[in-house]
């Protein structure tokens, strides 16, 4: 698998689609439904400027000042320099066998809710954390009663959200409880994947490390900020809020740098480097942050402002800015056919578009809005980061066959190579030795077959039969070690394979082998045309001699990619890989009493004239040889 098609890309942008569809729609339809018998949707609110909430104010109490909430459901904007919200509505019949409250979602940092002036609800936090839920029982008496809710904020955001559901306490408290835990569950299954691969990270190599454990950051971090975001935590262990804000904030430190570090590590630093600069920026801009929020602890948030200044409005430039960065810079890498950056811009697009879409309808509600598409977009991203992980290591395993293969492939063709030179030394010196007394004696042997006759005459001609055997085979020695050629001329290839045919035909016609030769006539190769011819005498006459009888031999050539390519093809008993693999060693023979030396002989003359020779065989098949030469063609 060297890259994912195209077609696996738009299946991961689809199934981005269809997964953000079928978490959307449950949570909508969770949303709308109500979980009891009825909704409180009206109400009126008045701002007052007292800071205590442990009563109703008398000024509250009063008729004046009361005004209904403005659009519907949408949240009051805070006049002036006021810091308290007061909402007024009157209870209906509360008829169910136990009666209570639900307010899905209200905005405020201390809460307090009073049926009359009788207080049933209190929060109070020290932390800057808005978003709220309030389960409280009520009496039966308590119909047609007024409700009186108390809201304090640092954020300009305060108020009602959803209007407040009645209804009987088990299905309220079902509701209660559910709402909000997906996000747990999403959050920790991320941080439970980042710890696995943590874990992992001891059994992989040093140079695989590094982009593995920024992805586990990333991962990791992306859960704690799901965790931490969810009113959950807030609603039932509200007495670690502070915890839960500083682990928001370290998640939000670390997960930016580790993102960049992982993307630099997968496409390189980018254009001048750009990306692995925004990278240190990042660490250092992190580092600082964490050091002064350690600073903010030590000094009980009195440094909260330039904090929040710093970890918020700076950091969110520092987003924004890296994010244009990164998806410009797989956008590039996937326009050059980088299919990891593919993955990344889908992934990329699909978080950008849910967050982008988010934004746009959290202002068009005038921030009557609460952000939740936002964590299944980062899962979707997430998924693709882990995608491009796994297919770079896929890739990398793949390169690691391959040059598995070369390098075999090389270190068989170095030990042939010795073979070869070590056979051609001894050759070359050998040779010229062994030739001399065998020509002398072949000499004197001719004088003595002359005085001979009948039996002992025939004695005499097998001695002569038998040295020139050995005279070839000394030949062939020599050819083997010093294939250089006399004269190298251009050769007509039809012409010569025409020559070889003459010479070969004989023996077929004894073995009853048909010989079949179809040659264009433009063909044309450099080399010596008699060592030309005998490696291809060599190669057909092995053809003949592996069909043990009746069989057809094919010779065909033509020219490809400014080569010549003859193949020479026969139906003869064929061979196993394992004899395959051997051709060309030396003293391998399948003949009985064959040497191995002509078909080294026929790779030596090939491998002079700057061609290559592979042979393919199956058992019982046949035996096919492919040469290849330069084509010496004007």
């Amino acid at each position: 698998m060297k890259g994912f098609p195209k077609s696996v890309i738009t299946k991961l942008a689809l199934i981005a689609c269809l997964t953000l569809l079928f978490v959307t729609v449950p949570v909508f339809a969770g949303a709308m439904q109500t979980g009891g018998e009825r909704w409180i949707t009206e109400w009126e609110v008045k701002w007052a400027d007292s800071t205590d909430l442990a009563a109703v104010p008398g000024s509250v109490t009063a008729s004046e000042g009361w005004s209904p909430n403005p659009s519907g459901m949408a949240l009051p904007k805070r006049p002036g320099t006021s810091s308290t919200l007061w909402i007024r509505t009157k209870l209906p019949a509360l008829n169910w066998d136990i009666p209570s409250m639900l307010i899905p979602k209200i905005y405020g940092q201390n809460i307090a809710i009073f049926i009359g002036t009788t207080p049933i609800y209190e929060s109070n936090r020290d932390y800057i954390y808005d978003n709220n839920k309030v389960l409280t029982p009520l009496q039966k008496n308590d119909s047609d009663k007024i409700l009186y809710i108390g809201v304090q904020s640092a954020k300009d955001r305060i108020g009602l959200r959803h209007g407040i559901e009645l209804g009987n306490y088990p299905e309220l408290l079902d509701n209660y409880v559910k709402r909000d835990l997906i996000d747990i569950i999403l959050g920790c299954a991320f941080v439970f994947i980042a710890l696995v691969m943590l874990i992992c990270s001891v059994f992989l190599k040093k140079e695989q490390n590094a982009s593995w454990i920024s992805l586990s950051l990333v991962i990791a971090s992306a859960g704690v900020l799901v965790i931490t975001y969810s009113p959950f935590l807030y609603t039932f262990y509200k007495d670690y809020g502070k915890l839960y804000t500083r682990l928001w904030d370290v998640a939000l430190f670390v997960l930016l740098p580790s993102l960049t570090y992982f993307i630099e590590r997968i496409f390189g630093s980018g254009y001048r480097s750009v990306i692995k600069k925004l990278l240190y920026f990042q660490i250092g801009y992190s580092a600082f942050c964490l050091l002064f929020m350690l600073a903010n602890i030590v000094l009980n948030d009195k440094l909260f402002g330039i904090h929040y200044f710093l970890s918020v409005r700076v950091l969110g430039i520092v987003m924004i800015v890296q994010a244009v960065l990164l998806v410009s810079n797989s956008i590039i890498h996937a326009v050059k056919g980088n299919r990891s950056a593919e993955i990344l811009t889908v992934g990329f697009a699909v978080f950008g578009l849910t967050v982008i879409g988010e934004m746009v309808w959290f202002y068009l509600k005038d921030g009557n809005y609460d952000l939740f598409l936002w964590k299944w977009g980062a899962a979707v991203f997430i998924i693709s980061l882990m995608l491009i992980l796994g297919r770079n290591y896929t890739i990398n395993h793949e390169q690691i066959v391959k040059y598995s293969r070369e390098l075999e492939m090389f270190n068989n063709e170095l030990q042939r190579s010795e073979k070869m030179a070590i056979i051609s030394e001894l050759a070359a010196s050998v040779a010229h030795e062994v030739r001399n007394p065998l020509q002398v004696t072949r000499g004197f042997l001719q004088v003595l077959t002359k005085k001979y006759r009948n039996q002992d005459k025939l004695y005499m001609t097998m001695a002569l039969e038998e040295l020139d055997r050995a005279a070839g085979i000394i030949t062939d020695f020599l050819t083997f070690a010093k294939p250089q050629f006399e004269r190298i001329s251009v050769l007509n290839v039809k012409e010569e394979l025409g020559h070889v045919e003459g010479v070969i035909v004989p023996l077929a016609n004894l073995q009853g082998a048909q010989i079949d030769m179809r040659v264009p006539d433009h063909l044309q190769v450099k080399g010596n045309s008699s060592k030309f011819k005998q490696a291809f005498i060599n190669m057909v006459k092995n053809s003949i001699e592996a069909l043990n009888g009746d069989g057809q031999i094919n010779v065909w050539a033509y020219e490809m990619d400014e080569r010549v390519v003859i193949h020479i093809q026969d139906n003869g008993e064929g061979m196993s890989k394992e004899e395959l693999a051997r051709l060309g060693e030396p003293y391998f023979s399948n003949k009985t009493k064959g040497t191995g030396l002509g078909l080294m002989v026929t790779f030596r003359i090939v491998e002079a004239m700057g061609g290559s020779l592979e042979f393919k065989s199956e058992k019982g098949v046949g035996t096919e040889a492919v040469v290849s030469f330069p084509s010496a063609a004007v």
